[in-house]
């Protein structure tokens, strides 16, 4: 008896008529008995969603936009989650989420308690691999597939067959990693299918139908059949007819598709094919799923970025990253007017030390504009390089610069430097180079979360001898603080700011001013104290939370309870006389920074244990909590982190004994944090 539902009578609550087939689709396993024109309607539907969506929270539209029919071909042929889909960076994901029953929620993407706009596995089972960072999904997809098949030969596999399939960009695909992992994954029998996502045009010429063909014939069973019996033929025949005979393979097919690079990196290349076309990507897909041979595969889709969405694919960046937007009009809501980012000052005090110092050069790692490199680009186009996803590569190619007297600045991410940390410590550190270090994006980064958070580098930096560590408390300090780098030569030199805008200080000075090496500045002397405690307190603020600090300052001192606050200014060299001033005149000294535990705190504890002076003063240091905070705004994550200036109130008076009534009785404020 035929117990199936028909959905076009079903009338489910929330269906949106504008989306017909979509709704008919509550995971992939709906789309596997839909045709392909039904397939081409549903990625209609799943482009104008995901446009609907992200109008609404913002977010990485272009990419999404991108791969909606490769989205679809994928969950239709491939039995995931059984068969493991992973996704590179994984900011495209947004249509896979909508298909992989999270379309209820998908409103509420990169919003706090929402969707995160990257792979995550707790978040689904869809998700076998969480991403953020790029170039990691061909390594991740072949230790899933070799373990496939460990377990299987253990008798322990959950399933008999399984695929892995992992999608990466041109852009991805260019970092060493992803080639690290395709040397790995050549040398094996593991059934890894890699699709190279190009939406750049910067690999393959202009697809047609020629290339369909062949395509289609070099995926095909027969062919594959035909290829396996010439090899067999091959390896009987002497070792140099059986090499040339392998290369005229390799390079028959290489010429008529571009893929002899990774035929010698020993996958079978395939493409490319149009990325956007149901008639093109279904049989070949369904091709690779039903091949017997064992080995890794590419194939090459040529995507556009942005595609079916007039506006991005008029836009320059493609609608890479957008705000909140007018579907109809494309327009963007802009911010109201504020200060200046610390991304722009850092730009602007660059090119103005550039127009000064010839020997200044900039380097950055795909990230011309999130860096604040772009205007140097322009304007000084012979000094600026753009190495691509090369953060390694990034950091060695400026210390050879230094070598040859030049002063390179190298303008990385925090979270993205991670991934060149031995290249830090060998090439540069322990030359003793004077690489300069940009460091955007320290600390907590609100919508992005914790994937792309600044949190370690104090730690990962602040233990490396010889090295000069610095962050700016507001953006004129980071003027000052980009005109110190440039005219350090003694050795390496890192300086860390925020994500976001600036406190509107005015004016900002036409140029920064050199800073001392290892000097803090003191910006309030306690004043006299009132109860019990008469030794006051100090607070020692590193970089970003200083306003919170002076915050705090004042809520103190509306307590009888006035500190002495200092903006540190440097984690290393650390100003040793200041801070065992500190420790000496005061009975509790409070350091306070935006990085995890581990960093500008332990430094200076460190140094007061060694000096005796731990004994003398109750140090409580505030940082970062020992987790990984979520997605959310920044005032909310600061307040989860335990940095607020209630935190340090809270902090202070805990240190001291001091009850609220018996500094006061005022209450604390729950006033936001300024981010």
């Amino acid at each position: 008896m035929d117990t199936s539902v028909d959905m076009d009578e079903l009338d489910l609550p929330g269906m949106n008529s504008r989306y017909p087939l979509l709704d008919r689709v509550s995971s992939p396993r709906d789309l596997r008995n839909l045709s392909a024109e039904q397939l081409r309607q549903v990625a209609d539907e799943l482009r104008g969603e995901t446009l609907d969506a992200v109008s609404i929270t913002g977010g990485h539209l272009g990419a999404s936009l991108g791969v909606v029919e490769l989205t679809v071909a994928l969950h239709a042929v491939f039995d995931t989650p059984s068969d493991r889909l992973i996704w590179d960076v994984g900011h495209q994901t947004y249509p896979h989420k909508i298909l992989t029953e999270r379309r209820d929620r998908i409103r509420t993407l990169r919003q706090p308690g929402g969707l995160s706009g990257f792979t995550r596995r707790s978040e689904s089972e869809y998700d076998p691999f969480g991403a953020a960072h790029s170039s990691t999904s061909i390594s991740a997809g072949l230790g899933m597939a070799v373990a496939h098949d460990i377990l299987e030969a253990q008798g322990a596999a959950t399933v008999a067959d399984r695929h892995v399939i992992a999608v990466i960009g041109d852009g991805s695909i260019s970092a060493g990693m992803a080639y690290e992992a395709m040397n790995n994954a050549g040398s094996s029998k593991a059934r890894l299918i890699v699709i190279l996502n190009d939406n750049e045009m910067s690999i393959a010429p202009p697809v047609g139908a020629m290339s369909a063909y062949l395509t289609r014939l070099l995926s095909s069973q027969k062919f594959l059949s035909l290829r396996d019996l010439a090899g067999k033929v091959a390896r009987r025949l002497p070792n140099g007819i059986e090499r040339t005979a392998k290369k005229a393979d390799e390079y028959a097919r290489g010429m008529l598709t571009g893929g002899t690079l990774f035929e010698e990196l020993g996958f079978y290349y395939i493409g490319p094919i149009d990325g956007h076309n149901m008639d093109h990507l279904l049989p070949v897909l369904r091709n690779l799923r039903d091949a017997d041979e064992a080995g890794p595969v590419l194939l090459h889709v040529i995507t556009q970025k942005g595609r079916g969405y007039a506006p991005a694919e008029a836009s320059g960046d493609k609608y890479h990253a957008v705000a909140k937007f007018n579907v109809v009009t494309g327009e963007q809501t802009k911010a109201p007017p504020g200060p200046p980012t610390y991304t722009a000052v850092f730009g602007r005090e660059l090119v103005a030390a550039a127009a000064a110092d010839p020997k200044i050069v900039a380097i950055t790692a795909a990230m011309p504009s999130g860096t604040g490199l772009d205007a140097f680009a322009k304007a000084y186009p012979d000094r600026f390089f753009d190495v691509g996803i090369a953060e390694q590569h990034a950091v060695t190619f400026a210390a050879g610069m230094a070598t040859e007297g030049l002063r390179p600045f190298c303008a990385i991410y925090s979270t993205f430097l991670q991934r060149a940390y031995d290249q830090v410590v060998h090439d540069v550190v322990l030359q003793g180079l004077p690489v300069r270090f940009a460091i955007d994006r320290a600390g907590l980064v609100g919508a992005d979360g914790a994937t792309h958070a600044g949190s370690f580098d104090l730690n990962y930096l602040g233990c490396l001898p010889g090295m000069t560590l610095m962050a700016p408390a507001d953006e004129i300090e980071l003027l000052h603080m980009t005109a110190t780098a440039a005219a350090f030569d003694d050795g390496p030199i890192a300086f860390r700011y925020p994500r976001g805008n600036g406190f509107g200080l005015e004016p900002l000075p036409a140029r920064g001013s050199i800073l001392e090496i290892g000097r803090g500045r003191v910006l309030r002397e306690a004043g006299r104290q009132q109860g019990r405690e008469q030794g006051g307190i100090a607070l020692l603020s590193l970089g970003s939370r200083l306003s919170e600090t002076l915050k705090a300052a004042d809520e103190l001192a509306a307590r009888g309870l006035p500190p002495t606050v200092v903006d540190a200014r440097f984690a290393k060299p650390l100003d040793t006389e200041l801070v065992e001033r500190l420790a000496r005149d005061h009975a509790v000294l409070i350091t306070i920074e935006e990085g995890a535990a581990g960093g500008f705190g332990s430094i200076v504890m460190h140094h007061l244990a060694r000096t005796g002076l731990l004994d003398q003063v109750r140090v409580r240091p505030l940082t970062l909590p020992d987790r990984f905070i979520d997605h959310d705004t920044p005032n909310a994550q600061i307040i989860e982190a335990g940095l607020s200036a209630r935190h340090i109130v809270q902090a202070a008076l805990g240190a001291l004994g001091v009850s609220d009534a018996a500094a006061g009785g005022l209450p604390l404020s729950r006033s936001a944090p300024t981010s």
